[in-house]
């Protein structure tokens, strides 16, 4: 009974988790995690590739699409070394320090992505409701100082989740997480004190940025239908409003799984372990995955630029 004595510990462990109840399969369910995290460093590295060596692709929109897969590529190799360790190696132990800093680089890039949508959808307006004005109102200058803004909006928010994780007391030595990589909402509930304040703080930032971004995207897009319907021609709306198709999707594929997962951890107590985990994987790995695959797909510029690379690399 001694090791559920209450023991704060100045320097607690905390125990990394794959898939519990299901550690038999572990080594079958670590494929497809690989082969998203090798989709998503590919897919996204291809992307950075093709917007720099491709002229035509020098522009705010795929500049917009450069920091996504920035980005994107952050999020996957964030997570990357503990879920690698824990599922494919066994070592599941990780010190307090080290799952601050993994801790608050995941949530660093999860609230950058959100911006990003933001901006991205600000270069939709643009395009479609002032379009010759675009290239005045986005300049190369301003593009770096919305990627700028919108990195240290994010820093400055989640820099006081490790500030405030690091004065809270852990009553056990081993700690034992929900997953294989570390997450605010998971650590605070192994506190053994009051976590109220860390708690209200999470959430209030949660509606302050995702809340607001995506109030903010959601009116960027009636504006932009609004004057698409102003549009005379069939064709030329159904033409233009086929430019904002891969970004409708990269939203939608961040913001539905994130909205998932708040309300899954909030208020989702009695559901299985594994409805936790498994949304939490839907919210880290599928963005990142996806992403590439749709402005792949939806982009002509991007798809040509792909086939020369690898029609060049075959002969």
């Amino acid at each position: 009974m001694g090791n559920f004595k209450i023991n704060v510990s100045d320097a607690p462990i905390f125990i990394l988790t794959g898939f519990p109840g299901m550690e038999a399969m572990e080594p079958w369910l670590s494929f497809p995690l690989l082969l998203f995290y090798a989709i998503a460093i590919v897919g996204n590295s291809l992307i950075l590739l093709i917007v720099k060596e491709e002229p035509s692709l020098h522009q705010p929109m795929y500049y917009f699409l450069s920091l996504l897969s920035v980005n994107d590529l952050g999020v996957s190799f964030s997570t990357l070394p503990t879920v690698l360790a824990a599922l494919c190696f066994r070592a599941r132990v990780i010190a307090f320090n080290v799952c601050l800093v993994q801790m608050f680089f995941i949530h660093l890039f999860s609230w950058t992505e959100s911006g990003i949508l933001l901006v991205m959808s600000f270069d939709r307006y643009v395009a479609i409701c002032n379009p010759l004005h675009y290239a005045t109102v986005l300049t190369n200058a301003r593009i770096v100082a919305m990627g700028l803004c919108t990195l240290l909006r994010s820093f400055a928010l989640i820099l006081v989740f490790p500030l405030l994780l690091h004065r809270l007391p852990f009553c056990h030595s081993r700690n034992i997480l929900s997953h294989a990589y570390c997450l605010h909402v998971d650590m605070i509930k192994l506190a053994c004190t009051d976590v109220s304040l860390s708690s209200h703080y999470g959430l209030s930032i949660v509606l302050f940025t995702f809340g607001l971004d995506s109030a903010l995207i959601l009116l960027s897009y009636v504006l932009i239908f609004r004057s698409v319907l102003a549009i005379a021609s069939p064709g030329e709306r159904l033409k233009t409003l086929n430019t904002c198709v891969s970004h409708v999707l990269a939203v939608l594929i961040f913001y539905v799984p994130m909205v998932s997962v708040s309300i899954v951890h909030r208020f989702g107590a009695g559901l299985p372990h594994a409805v936790h985990t498994f949304m939490s994987l839907i919210y880290l790995f599928v963005p990142p995955m996806l992403n590439p695959i749709i402005y792949s797909i939806k982009t002509k510029e991007i798809q040509r630029r792909l086939f020369k690379m690898l029609f060049r690399v075959r002969s």
